[in-house]
């Protein structure tokens, strides 16, 4: 193998920056855009010049199917959402992040013809022992895609079948509906707490009753319009394509004129309203970090006061409970099902209900 390449932007062999991108130079001669982030570009290459010697290997193909969803996103035909769980059930893991399952238990020299349905079974008993039933599910769904890409691009000859599938007998593990309602008192005790970050990410979840995880982090200041003197946010749900206009409160209104300026003086540059000190955008799992740590914060209070700690709970969970506090003030419900996105109403009435319970009255009628 040749020296490699010496590069002021220590880059790695066969990336080349060009018109603010990097790319990499495929033997052949194409050259394939890596995107304008030189770690995630270096990334990306390594996997192409194999420098581990893993061709041929679960692993392998997992991160080359990768590769192949990082396309679609650029090209318009994968949800970023989509991409972002891929990736946290392939590439290895970090000091501060925990990912990659199907790259520690599918590791080398084991191949995709080596996968068995009883494999990826065991997988998902596997992880749900660890006590993380639900994200194996995703992680299955992830390989599945993986061998779908693989059975029709042809790529592993004498792959005839996808391991992951019920008609090979494999079973999700089962998953618990979300049932916890977040308390006004608890809200509003670690909203006391939390960082602009996070108080506009909770104000946001609240109000808007979007998909914090899937639609509010992608959020951006082209998201934002002005309509007859009023701030409104526009957006396609990424898990419904629905379209959906939301006018915003004041109490969202001062937090996003503390986070972008002032409306006559936003930035019109793709901003993401929830942003760091650096204005880049935070990933969920940040958030949702930041979170916890604020939860903490609010029960060493309590603690101090000699009062019962909360549970802990995800941005997820304050979409629930805007639904259910719209719900209990009378609000139709139809109403409620438009600011969702739901297409049923019955949808819309199971995802309220779920997450109160009013403690039920005995049979009261008196036998004569």
């Amino acid at each position: 193998m040749g020296r490699r390449r010496k590069s002021a932007l220590d880059l790695e062999q066969r990336v080349y920056f060009n018109h603010g991108a990097f790319y990499y130079v495929h033997q052949n001669g194409k050259w394939e855009r890596l995107g304008t982030d030189k770690d995630e570009a270096n990334r990306k290459a390594r996997i192409h010049n194999d420098p581990e010697s893993l061709y041929g290997t679960m692993v392998y193909w997992l991160d080359q199917f990768l590769l192949h969803c990082a396309k679609r996103v650029h090209g318009g035909t994968l949800k970023q959402r989509t991409y972002d769980d891929y990736e946290d059930a392939i590439v290895p893991p970090t000091e501060t992040r925990t990912r990659g399952a199907l790259r520690t238990f599918f590791a080398p020299p084991r191949t995709p013809l080596d996968v068995t349905p009883a494999m990826v079974q065991d997988f998902l008993i596997t992880m749900a022992e660890l006590g993380r039933p639900t994200p194996a599910n995703r992680e299955r769904a992830c390989l599945s895609a993986c061998f779908s890409w693989l059975l029709r691009t042809g790529k592993v000859p004498g792959l005839l079948v996808n391991p992951c599938l019920r008609a090979s007998g494999v079973q999700r593990n089962k998953e618990t509906r979300r049932t916890r309602y977040v308390t006004h008192d608890e809200f509003k005790e670690v909203y006391a707490v939390a960082g602009a970050s996070e108080r506009l990410m909770m104000e946001l979840a609240y109000r808007t009753l979007q998909r914090p995880e899937s639609d509010i982090v992608y959020w951006t200041s082209e998201n934002l319009v002005k309509e007859g003197g009023k701030r409104l946010l526009k957006h396609r749900q990424n898990k419904t394509g629905t379209d959906i206009v939301i006018e915003l409160p004041k109490s969202v209104n001062d937090l996003l004129d503390r986070a972008l300026g002032t409306e006559d003086n936003i930035v019109k540059l793709r901003q993401p309203l929830v942003h760091r000190l650096d204005g880049e955008a935070y990933d969920y799992d940040g958030l949702s970090s930041m979170l916890r740590r604020s939860i903490a914060v609010a029960n060493e209070r309590r603690k101090a006061r000699k009062k019962e700690p909360m549970a802990s709970f995800g941005f997820r969970d304050l979409k629930g409970k805007g639904a259910t506090d719209m719900w209990l003030a009378g609000v139709p419900i139809e109403r409620i099902q438009l600011l969702c996105g739901h297409k049923s109403k019955a949808t819309t009435e199971v995802y309220i209900k779920q997450r109160w319970r009013e403690t039920a009255q005995p049979n009261l009628i008196e036998m004569s």
